[in-house]
């Protein structure tokens, strides 16, 4: 269970789909593009080639279906881990419990949390997003994301976008809640795998850093091919 719950002021936004797009519109009506949709929009060629090859190999209604359910499990976990992190009771359906069982004893060891579920924003680079958690492993403070997986990630060059995301989210929480007092420069995702423990990659400050870069770089990018 989750102990000193310490709730940063949560931010109001709507959230709206155009154009396959995803914005945030704050209470202000300033409307930001999504974390997700511009690592979307700027996904390297090879990553590209490799989805497409990989649509081809299994059948594109094999590919809808298996991307779908990945979809619903995703979400389910997320809303189960987001109960125990409010200290809410956890009660899981069949199709979920593997991998909540996969994560449960890392959660065991997240304290101080600050923010669940999170609307963020970067009003300087101009993006938004949705943070999982904020809050300590270990004693440490950092942000949080929850995956789920079939099989091993294996090692961070098959996580993809997802290290540069995590840079996003705690350059936006840096950003959102700079009057807080609060600075993070950790990272943590955990890929939760059925009748496994979950795979946990930690992100030192330095390594932060460098996907920071590369986010910011990825940023430039998308605004550059809008016309900014």
């Amino acid at each position: 269970m989750a102990s000193n719950f310490q709730p940063l002021p949560r931010l109001k936004a709507k959230q709206i789909r155009e154009y396959g797009k995803q914005y945030y519109i704050d209470d202000q009506g300033v409307r930001l593009p999504s974390v997700t949709t511009i690592l979307s929009a700027t996904k390297p060629q090879e990553d590209r080639d490799r989805l497409a090859q990989w649509q081809q190999r299994v059948g594109v209604e094999e590919a809808y279906r298996i991307s779908s359910t990945a979809g619903r499990r995703g979400t389910g976990t997320h809303k189960h881990i987001e109960r125990y992190l409010l200290g809410e009771e956890v009660t899981c359906p069949e199709g979920i419990k593997p991998y909540w069982e996969s994560v449960e004893p890392v959660l065991q060891e997240i304290e101080d949390v600050r923010l669940v579920e999170g609307n963020i924003f970067h009003y300087d680079l101009r993006y938004a997003g949705r943070v999982d958690c904020v809050a300590s492993y270990r004693g440490v403070p950092c942000v949080c994301d929850w995956k789920t997986a079939d099989y091993p990630k294996g090692s961070i060059e098959r996580l993809y976008d997802y290290p540069i995301q995590l840079a996003a989210y705690a350059g936006a929480v840096n950003h959102s809640y700079k009057d807080s007092g609060i600075e993070i420069n950790h990272a943590m995702l955990v890929v939760a795998i059925p009748e496994m423990p979950a795979e946990v990659f930690w992100f030192e400050p330095a390594v932060v850093t460098d996907f920071w870069c590369r986010w910011q770089e990825r940023v430039k990018t998308f605004w550059q091919r809008q016309g900014w």
